[in-house]
Order: C-alpha cells, then structure tokens, then sequence
C-alpha cells in the first residue's frame, strides 16, 4: 500500500486500444520523472478498465491518456464511467496525442482537464500536472 503522505505526485501514463505507437508517451513519461513526479507506464493496448484499476492501485493523482488512433471520443467516455463507478472522480484526466480540435470542447465537457498535442511544449504539460495534482490533492485534503 502506499502512503497518502508522499509529496511526490503519481502520474499513470497510459495507452488505449490498438495504437502501437508509444514514443510520444515514452517521452511525456520520462520528462515527469525528471520534473520529480512518480510516473507509472502502463504499457501499449490498455483497456480503459486496466487504466482505471491501474490508477486506483497507484493512487494516481492524475491519468495521462496518450490516444493516435483517434478513439479518443469512445476511450475517454469509458474511462470516466468507470472512475465514476470507483467513486474516483477526484483523479484528474489530461490527454495528448491526436486530437482534432473541433473534439477539444467536447473532452472538456465529458472532464479532462487538459489536451495536449506535439505542437505544445513539453514543459507546459509538466507544468499542468504538477497544476492538476497539486489541486487535486488540496480538493481531498492531501498534502
């Protein structure tokens, strides 16, 4: 088990579905390890149920959801059903990849918190989990 009291945030990196393609979340992962952050890679063709129990197990503060398939309209929905489910709508969700930007709007509207894609640096993704978790753990009145 592990202790609530850790100051270091814990990030699950995740990758859905059938996309083999894992570079980019390679990357995003190493550059929250080096920002301090505890980073847990789940590994290629996820299913949202495996992200979710993974994130729980962990006691995530976030979940980075890297999606190129395009699938992030029908992973995303499931993801959140099932933290809700878990009563764990408290871990924050940020997704990157390819996202077209006319679905930006509606992933904000079904609760993730950012959307990030290539063209962003990679510092201000870094810079927004260490946001997120930190909110997120004064919402549950962690540390």
């Amino acid at each position: 088990m592990v202790s609530t009291q850790s100051s270091s945030y814990r990030i699950v990196v995740a990758k859905p579905g059938l996309d083999g393609h894992d570079r980019g979340a390679k990357v995003v992962a190493r550059a929250l390890r080096d920002a301090g952050m505890e980073v847990i890679y789940t590994g290629l063709h996820q299913l949202p149920e495996q992200i979710v129990e993974t994130a729980l197990q962990e006691d995530a503060d976030v979940i980075g959801v890297s999606i190129l398939s395009g699938a992030h309209l029908t992973v995303l929905p499931k993801i959140f059903d099932l933290l809700r489910e878990r009563e764990a709508e408290d871990v924050v969700v940020i997704v990157g990849g390819v996202i077209q930007p006319q679905d930006v709007p509606k992933l904000h509207a079904m609760g993730v918190a950012a959307v990030y894609d290539a063209e962003q640096p990679l510092q201000a993704l870094v810079d927004a989990v260490r946001r997120h978790a930190a909110e997120r753990r004064a919402r549950i009145g962690l540390p």
